[in-house]
C-alpha cells in the first residue's frame, strides 16, 4: 500500500507536472517550426504557378532539409543518426565534440571553484580585501564574455598556448564569481552567538574556519557550484567559437552556421542542454551525499 502512495506520488508531484510541460514546449515548437517554414514552401508553389493544400503545407514545413526553424523529429533524428549511429571517435559524432567541450568544461569548473573558494576565504577574514577585492570580482563579471574571450586565446596564443586551457580558463573566469559569492555568504552564515561561544573556548582561527564556518558554508558551496557548472560549459562553448576550432560542441555551432545547417544546430544546442543538465544533477548528487554524511538532510 505503501509502495502504491510512493508510485501515485512520483507521477503526480513530479512525472506529471514535468511532462505537461514538456508537451506544452513541443506543440508550441510544433506550430512556430510551421509558421516559420511555411513561407519558403507558399513562396515555392507560387513560382511554380501550383496550389498547396493546407495538409501538404503542414507536412512540407516538417519535413525541410534547411528549415528556419527545424521541427523536433527532426532534431531528434539528427541527435539520433550523430550518437547511437556514428563511432565516438568520430568527428561527426556528437559524443566526440561533446566530450571536448566537457573536458574544457570541467577544469574551467574545477579552476574556477577553487578560486572563488580561495578568493571567499581571503574577504571573509581580512576587511581590507573586503572593501578592495569585493568590487573588483563583481565588476569583472559586468565584461560581456564575447568581448573577453577573443582577447584571451590571443593572448595565449602569442605565448603558445592552445588547446583545453584557454577555454578552461574562459569557463573559469564566469564560473569563479557564483561560487565566490555564495562562499562568502556562507561563511559569514554562523549565528554571532556560535562564533562568541567559540572565541568562549578560546578556539583559533583555523579552528573557527574549519569547525563551524565550513560547514555552515557546504550548502552555499554546492548551490553554488550548480550554477557554476552550466555556467563553465557556456564558457567553453563560447571559448570555441572565436578559434574557428574543428571539435566541440561550439565547433558543431559554428559549420552549422556557416553552411546554414539549422537541424545541426539545433542538435548541438539541445546536447549542450542535457549535458548541462547531466553535470547540474551529478553536482546535486553529490551535494544530497556529501550533506547527508554531515548529518544535514535525512
Amino acid at each position: 500500500m505503501q509502495q502504491r502512495r510512493g508510485i501515485s506520488s512520483f507521477f503526480f508531484d513530479r512525472l506529471l507536472p514535468v511532462g505537461t510541460v514538456v508537451a506544452f514546449l513541443l506543440v508550441l515548437w510544433y506550430g512556430f517550426a510551421m509558421l516559420l517554414n511555411a513561407p519558403f514552401e507558399r513562396d515555392q508553389a507560387a513560382r511554380a504557378n501550383a496550389e498547396i493544400s493546407t495538409s501538404q503545407l503542414i507536412q512540407n514545413t516538417l519535413s525541410q532539409d534547411r528549415p528556419v526553424l527545424p521541427a523536433p523529429h527532426q532534431v531528434a533524428d539528427e541527435i539520433w543518426k550523430t550518437t547511437a549511429l556514428k563511432k565516438i571517435t568520430s568527428k561527426r559524432s556528437l559524443v566526440y565534440h561533446g566530450w571536448i567541450t566537457i573536458s574544457s568544461t570541467l577544469l574551467g569548473f574545477a579552476m574556477g571553484t577553487a578560486l572563488g573558494i580561495l578568493l571567499a576565504v581571503l574577504i571573509v577574514h581580512s576587511r581590507v580585501l573586503d572593501k578592495s577585492l569585493m568590487p573588483w570580482i563583481i565588476t569583472s563579471q559586468t565584461i560581456p564574455i564575447l568581448a573577453i574571450a577573443p582577447m584571451i586565446i590571443v593572448v595565449l596564443n602569442a605565448v603558445n598556448i592552445s588547446g583545453l586551457l584557454p577555454k578552461a580558463l574562459i569557463s573559469a573566469y564566469l564560473s569563479f564569481f557564483p561560487v565566490a559569492v555564495g562562499m562568502v555568504k556562507g561563511l559569514r552564515s554562523p549565528d554571532l552567538m556560535h562564533l562568541d561561544l567559540m572565541r568562549t573556548y578560546n578556539a583559533s582561527r583555523s579552528q573557527v574556519f574549519w569547525k563551524l564556518r565550513w560547514p555552515s558554508a557546504v550548502p552555499f558551496l554546492f548551490t553554488s557550484m550548480k550554477v557554476a557548472v552550466a555556467i563553465s560549459l557556456v564558457g567553453a562553448i563560447v571559448g570555441e567559437l572565436p578559434t574557428g576550432a574543428v571539435a566541440g560542441l561550439g565547433a558543431r555551432l559554428l559549420t552549422g552556421s556557416y553552411y546554414g545547417q539549422t537541424i545541426q544546430i539545433w542538435s548541438a544546442l539541445i546536447a549542450a542542454a542535457v549535458v548541462a543538465a547531466v553535470l547540474v544533477t551529478l553536482v546535486d548528487l553529490v551535494s544530497r551525499i556529501v550533506m547527508k554524511r554531515m548529518g544535514m538532510v535525512r
